[in-house]
């Protein structure tokens, strides 16, 4: 009986400790249950209002202010070369001197022929005289003073035809000395001393550019010209030309004139820039990427590019508000920078918008804002950022395909659109 009691006493105590460490375990598990969820750290921006450049970007070609293939207007053996091939050369500097005997002769036999239709007609003059005098005394007839003054008149158109064949001799004798008719960079020589070169040979001798200033070609769409013409007949419309890739900025220049017609097969304006090129950077038939500045847009609202997403629905962002909870706002965007978007609808300054962390957020989400983490590339990037009108612009207001991204815009839902993936 001893042995009963005991026994039940022990399990008696045994259930009432784990009852005991039960409710310890579950009390504790409250107390470390969470509130609610944790906030998710995402990176913000501010809109601001700020003044908004609007640049018509596309590719271009540079191409010389002047090129000239210098040719031989002669005949004749090349005797001496003044120049170097790829030197610079001034205006008036020699290039090449062409043998100059075979003119030079020419030239003195042509006034050698005049002095002697000179001393000719010198004769001629004074006979003229005599007969005028003899005539008056009814000692020549009328009709031998008429014949020695034909004699004179033709004696005299004589001296004229020797005087152009002066001109003409010493003006052939002028271009066996070939000089440079600009200032520029030459090419390759294409003649030696000791070779002939004839006045129709198409080759040429060498070829000179001029580099400064130099022009850049490019086109636009034709939808632009009217906003193109407006800006340069408002001012000096600047242009800016970078590398290929559009990250170095090479020079600074001017447009300078419009194409008088369209392309009809392209449907583009060819236009023509000017750039001083004092430090040669731009080059005969480099390619360039252009940035031409049409128009400035006067206290826009921007943000950054990275805060506009895109939605079956159209375009939209997530805003931060005073709770530190995001709300899905529908936005309509107008030019688009390689920065900064230009908003038309849907933001206004100052309010806070989400541009890293979205793929984790839908409406009614907590988040935890810090500013964007700096990039590291910005510093390769121009200074001055604006609107590059391109096909692009079309595109970022196109809805993309509901497969990809869910509803972004139109009436909020308790639960709110899923942001892009990553």
């Amino acid at each position: 009986m001893l042995i009963v009691c005991a026994a039940g006493g022990y399990f008696g105590w045994r259930y009432l400790a784990n009852r005991a460490a039960d409710a310890a375990v579950e009390q504790s598990s409250v107390t470390a249950r969470p509130a609610g969820p944790a906030p998710v750290p995402v990176g913000v921006a501010t809109a601001t209002s700020a003044d908004f450049p609007v640049y018509l970007t596309g590719l271009g070609t540079v191409q010389p202010y002047q090129t000239v293939t210098v040719r031989s207007r002669v005949d004749g053996e090349v005797m001496k070369v003044g120049f170097k091939q790829g030197q610079m050369v001034k205006e008036g500097d020699l290039l090449v001197q062409i043998d100059p005997r075979p003119y030079q002769a020419t030239l003195e036999q042509a006034q050698s022929k005049k002095a002697q239709d000179e001393a000719t007609l010198k004769d001629a003059q004074l006979n003229l005289q005599r007969f005028a005098s003899l005539a008056r005394q009814d000692f020549a007839s009328r009709q031998q003073l008429d014949t020695q003054q034909a004699t004179v008149d033709q004696l005299t158109a004589q001296i004229k035809g020797d005087q152009a064949s002066i001109d003409n001799a010493q003006t052939q004798l002028g271009y066996t000395t070939i000089r440079s008719p600009l200032t520029g960079k030459t090419g390759f020589r294409l003649v030696d001393p000791g070779n002939i070169v004839r006045a129709s040979d198409t080759t040429g001798i060498v070829s000179i550019v001029k580099l400064q200033p130099i022009s850049v070609v490019f086109t636009a769409p034709e939808e632009q010209v009217p906003q193109i013409n407006k800006a340069l007949a408002d001012a000096t419309v600047p242009m800016t030309a970078l590398s290929s890739d559009g990250i170095k900025v090479l020079a600074q220049g001017r447009l300078a004139l419009v194409n008088n017609e369209v392309d009809q097969a392209s449907g583009t304006i060819r236009m023509k820039a000017t750039f001083e090129n004092k430090d040669n950077v731009l080059w005969p038939g480099l390619s360039v990427t252009t940035k031409l500045l049409i128009d400035t847009v006067k206290q826009a609202v921007v943000v950054p590019n990275d805060a506009v997403e895109h939605g079956p629905n159209g375009l939209y962002a997530f805003v931060v508000g005073d709770d530190n909870k995001v709300v899905v706002r529908a936005i309509k965007v107008g030019n688009q920078g390689t920065d900064q978007t230009q908003i038309l609808q849907g933001l206004t300054p100052g309010e806070k918008v989400v541009v890293t962390g979205q793929y984790r957020l839908q409406a009614g989400t907590l988040v935890q804002a810090s500013p964007p983490a700096a990039d590291p590339s910005a510093a390769a990037k121009p200074a001055a950022e604006g609107a590059e009108q391109s096909a692009q612009n079309s595109v970022a207001n196109a809805a993309p395909s509901a497969a990809a991204i869910p509803a972004a815009a139109g009436p909020q839902t308790a639960a709110g659109p899923q942001a892009k993936a990553p």
